[in-house]
């Protein structure tokens, strides 16, 4: 019997090795069971909607949210609580409204145990504000962009990372390592400044070549005066529709020589190239916007169930109502036309009359941006061609771009060309249409033995240069807005007066907010981006709870709202100096950014006061839109009388020369 026992503790131990295998395996196969958590948005504001999200909970089963604050005393108060009900996913959400007091949330079970805790400390509401409002002032009161965008993130990154003095330090090491490089790696801000930087390249290359003096020695056989050259610049602003960017590069660049030998101001002309850049864009039918603003009122009309039009037409339905985008541009041609200014830029102009041949509104530190004012080659033809071609190049490249790929995303079948374009791709075929231009631009220059390639390829790169300042700049206005999405600015303007709307004033209201809004963060395309999944329902709920919503008199209030977030968008973004189309319209017309802002602004200002009067105002009152415009027309025609002045000195106006 005594040799059995060796045989018997091996097959024991056998046997505890296989029941260990069985459990682990066991262990292995029996799914994870994740623990409950509740997660809360890094940055919360006081009074302003915050959401909470619970994860890891039975799929179906009832849970309570706990919500304690710590009164300044020290003891605590418990909140009503909330119930919630998890999804099939185990996931679910609230929507809470907190003070400034240190609150805990707890997530209770139905057998009254905790199972997880968040301790939430919103801070107040307006120092979100802080970043936007202090770059606005700093760099209205400094003339230093640059200097004030960075004072902006610095503000931003220390109320983000908690306002304590070692906060400072965090924020300095995040303003360009985290903000700036966030704003960098997006591909859509790329594809914006590799467009500018080969427009840069491509007009560097035509300033040189004799194109741009070729067609300024065209139009100059037409323009007679300061007139004809003012409206020559507003009419190419139109012709160059199709995107605002493009616009702002290619007329301010090409009417440049015209307007400084007719002794108009730079502020002026970058003026003019602002006020028909981003409002005609708005507002026509084919253009880089529509997918865009197409995307955002599908987008916010999806969760209307009552409401089945198509979200292209409520965009073609909206136009009419976009006021102020239209206004502008009646503006632009009333102050073209008739000669008169006031304000600053009446100063700006007789100082442009008193000075012939000096550079207008230039500073000595943003004096790189006339690199792009590049002399023309001795000995060379003055062939408008030489850049004509080329600008033709990038409007047929980018339009042809747009509608190819609008097509591909469509699919077959037979489409409008509205809804084709609606679904471009429009920053890649911006960035085909500028590479297109450069090569065009190149071939045209060594095939007529203009320049050799060295010499071309040189140039390119002067132009590109050029655009180094201004690409900073948006990169740092990029970086800010972004900043301003952490810290919730525009969710804490909306929650101000989302409560107060009615019918009549909504699309007043919603104007002014988006106006205000696209002010302090510089970016229309962001304000649009935010704002429009907001207004749509809220418009919607607001008219529903009238007995207005789909009827005959609730929809030109739905429409004005919807058209209240794209003009006023435009409206804060003319007025802001943080904006990209301000940064362009100034560097392209040569005029220092600062100059541009305080120049345009009265406009801009008396512009958007008609059209919140006018339009806003008398559709919330019932009256019809075309009533509203025409008289909005007028109000501008006899306030330009009233306020404004023919800029003249005691010499005669300078016309252009022939001989």
């Amino acid at each position: 019997m005594h040799h059995l026992t060796p045989l018997l503790r091996q097959c024991f131990g056998r046997a505890c090795c296989w029941a260990m295998c069985l459990a682990f395996a066991a262990i292995l196969s029996s799914p994870a069971h994740a623990q409950p958590d509740l997660s809360t948005a890094e940055l919360i504001l006081a009074e302003v909607p915050t959401h909470i999200e619970a994860s890891g909970l039975e799929p179906g089963a009832s849970y309570r949210i706990e919500t304690r604050h710590t009164l300044p005393s020290g003891s605590e108060r418990l909140l009503p609580e909330r119930q919630l009900i998890a999804d099939d996913a185990g996931q679910a959400s609230l929507e809470l409204v907190l003070g400034q007091e240190t609150y805990t949330v707890s997530l209770v079970d139905a057998a009254n145990a905790s199972l997880a805790t968040a301790v939430l400390d919103p801070i107040p509401a307006w120092l979100s504000l802080l970043p936007a409002l202090s770059a606005i002032t700093l760099a209205l009161a400094f003339r230093q962009v640059i200097v004030a965008l960075f004072t902006g993130l610095l503000l931003g990154g220390w109320v983000l990372h908690g306002m304590h003095p070692t906060a400072l330090l965090n924020a300095f090491g995040d303003s360009v390592n985290v903000h700036v490089l966030n704003a960098a790696s997006d591909s859509d801000h790329m594809s914006i400044v590799l467009f500018c930087l080969l427009i840069g390249g491509m007009v560097g290359i035509i300033s040189r070549n004799g194109g741009t003096r070729g067609i300024a020695e065209r139009i100059s056989r037409v323009v007679r005066g300061r007139r004809q050259a003012q409206s020559s610049s507003a009419l190419l602003g139109l012709a160059i529709f199709f995107d605002d960017y493009a616009n702002a590069l290619i007329v301010g660049n090409t009417m440049r020589h015209i307007t400084d030998r007719l002794c108009v101001s730079r502020a002026k002309l970058a003026y003019l190239v602002d006020s028909t850049a981003a409002p005609v864009s708005a507002i026509m039918l084919v253009t880089t916007w529509i997918g865009f603003q197409v995307g955002l009122i599908s987008e916010a009309m999806a969760g209307i169930d009552d409401w089945d039009a198509s979200a292209y037409s409520v965009f073609v339905n909206a136009i009419p109502y976009n006021a102020y985008p239209i206004l502008a541009l009646v503006f632009v041609f009333l102050v073209a036309w008739t000669g008169r200014d006031f304000g600053p830029m009446l100063k700006a102009e007789r100082r442009a009359l008193a000075s012939p041949g000096e550079r207008q509104g230039l500073s000595s530190r943003e004096a790189i941006v006339e690199e792009a004012d590049i002399a023309t080659k001795e000995g060379i033809p003055h062939r408008a061609l030489n850049a004509v071609v080329p600008m033709l190049v990038l409007v047929g490249v980018t339009l042809g771009g747009i509608y190819t790929t609008g097509l591909a995303s469509l699919g077959e079948g037979p489409h409008l060309l509205r809804d084709v374009f609606g679904e471009g791709d429009s920053f890649s075929a911006m960035m085909w249409g500028s590479l297109a231009a450069c090569l065009c631009a190149v071939v045209l220059t060594l095939a007529q033995g203009l320049m050799r390639m060295t010499e071309t390829l040189h140039y390119w790169f002067e132009g590109v240069k050029s655009m180094l300042l201004p690409i900073t700049i948006l990169m740092m206005a990029w970086a800010l807005a972004g900043v301003n999405d952490a810290l919730h600015t525009s969710d804490y303007l909306v929650s101000v007066l989302g409560e107060s709307l009615s019918p009549q004033w909504l699309p007043a209201v919603i104007f002014c907010l988006a106006g205000f809004t696209a002010f302090a963060t510089g970016s229309s395309w962001g304000v649009m981006g935010i704002m429009m999944p907001l207004v749509v329902p809220l418009a919607w709920a607001v008219l529903d709870h009238h007995d207005m919503a789909g009827s005959a008199e609730g929809m030109p209030l739905l429409y004005a709202s919807v058209a209240g977030v794209l003009a006023g968008a435009v409206w804060g973004d003319h007025c802001s100096p943080l904006a990209e189309t301000t940064l362009l319209a100034a560097m392209a017309s040569g005029c220092e950014l600062i100059e541009h802002v305080t120049t345009q602004l009265p406009y801009a200002l008396l512009v958007g006061l008609v059209a919140l009067i006018f339009g806003a105002g008398m559709t919330g009152l019932g009256l019809p839109w075309w009533l509203g415009l025409g008289a909005g027309a007028l109000t501008l025609t006899a306030c330009l009388y009233l306020l404004g002045q023919r800029a003249t000195v005691p010499s005669s106006t300078p016309t252009l020369s022939h001989g």
